[in-house]
């Protein structure tokens, strides 16, 4: 029996240069340790989320992530004429509705606010289910007489108890591909078919403090004191980094549709854009003042029938500058070596479709077929992927 495709793994190699693309609590660069090597880092949440935004913009179907889906609804409700005092109050009994804990929100005072309702987790839905909220709220609007003020030691009963559930049970492509936790409300939950590793440098790393000042207008022009309107620090990195994901097919066929045919479709168009937004999409913390705006040098895809296989490993060693400077040609080759080893040790049937893009670097032997560009290289390992459905 032929061996099943079951993974679409997905290798990138990309130059950043003078950026901070993703800050901790304080602003500082993210960093790791790897091979007692200090490497600069982006965290899989922050690309994922760059990632999520392209892939939405892509193909024009959003999802929702909030905790403050009342106020969604009672926006909505207010654009179908509804006066703004119980559209506040429809929306507080939608996010009082379902199975999901939920507290009225306070102001800087402190204070409750009255009829806005947070729930204690985020809501993930499709942004037309906040339509179908809606819509429920309209047809017990005469019902919705009770206030959330947030004042006294019980909480009032929501008049849409047991009404909303069943939206939040909804999906849409991203929602399917990506994942959804929401323990709260039964079998909203979705095991997400896509993984995203930590981005890091190949190569050993410095955080570089940027001193910066900023001129006041006025001061200037009148010349009649020194100093600047106001000074500052920043930290900033840069380097060539590697970045992994890999998309369970059968877990994404499961999460899409009973029908076969249809799932297969689906599948196919929500694999490739997810590649291809993998590839494209870039986190944009301090993008106004570093536009760094490079694309990858290299991208290689492989279609596996047994397990994902990250090259991570690969960079271990922290890999050293070449004679004239520059970490992406090394990068590459150490892709390229690890890729024949450990697809040599592991079994090279397991691979059943390799190929390449490349701004250069013509001889690489252990990444498969070149492609000309990242959409003719996506499209072909998504037809060898869903050329039929994995079992």
């Amino acid at each position: 029996m032929n061996p099943q495709p079951r993974f679409i793994d997905i290798h990138v190699v990309q130059p950043v240069p003078y950026a901070n693309l993703n800050r901790d609590d304080t602003n500082s660069v993210k960093t790791m340790l790897y091979g007692d090597a200090l490497r600069t880092r982006v965290s899989s949440q922050s690309w994922k989320r760059a990632i999520r935004e392209h892939f939405q913009e892509a193909l024009g179907d959003n999802a929702l992530r909030t905790r403050r889906i009342g106020e969604r609804v009672a926006e909505v409700l207010c654009g179908r004429g509804w006066d703004e005092a119980l559209a506040g109050r429809a929306g507080a009994h939608v996010a009082a509705g379902s199975s999901i804990k939920w507290e009225v929100a306070k102001g800087k005072d402190k204070q409750p606010i009255t009829n806005k309702v947070l729930t204690n987790a985020l809501v993930y839905l499709p942004e037309d289910a906040v339509e179908e909220l809606a819509d429920i709220a309209e047809a017990h609007k005469d019902a919705l007489t009770t206030d959330f003020t947030g004042k006294g030691r019980s909480k009032p009963e929501s008049a849409l108890k047991g009404k909303v559930d069943k939206v939040l049970l909804k999906r849409n492509g991203v929602i399917n591909l990506f994942g959804r936790m929401l323990a709260e409300v039964d079998d909203a939950g979705v095991d997400g078919a896509v993984q995203v590793a930590h981005v890091f440098t190949t190569h050993t790393t410095e955080i570089e403090l940027d001193y910066f000042a900023a001129v006041d207008d006025v001061t200037e022009a009148r010349d009649d004191e020194t100093g600047s309107g106001h000074m500052g620090t920043a930290e900033f990195s840069t380097g060539t980094f590697y970045r992994f994901a890999t998309v369970d097919l059968k877990e994404l066929i499961k999460n899409l549709s009973d029908d076969s045919h249809i799932a297969l479709e689906t599948a196919r168009k929500l694999a490739g854009q997810f590649l291809l937004s993998f590839i494209e999409s870039l986190p944009r913390a301090k993008k106004n003042s570093t536009a760094p705006h490079t694309p990858p040098h290299l991208v290689h895809v492989a279609v596996r029938s047994d397990r994902p296989l990250s090259f991570a490993a690969a960079f271990e060693e922290p890999v050293r500058s070449a004679e004239h400077g520059g970490y992406v040609g090394r990068s590459v080759e150490g892709i390229d070596a690890y890729s024949k080893a450990a697809n040599t040790l592991l079994g090279p049937d397991r691979v059943l479709h390799a190929a390449h893009a490349a701004l250069r670097f013509e001889k690489l032997e252990h990444l498969g077929k070149r492609y000309s560009s990242f959409e003719a290289l996506v499209t072909a390992a998504v037809e060898v992927a869903l050329a039929e459905v994995p079992q």
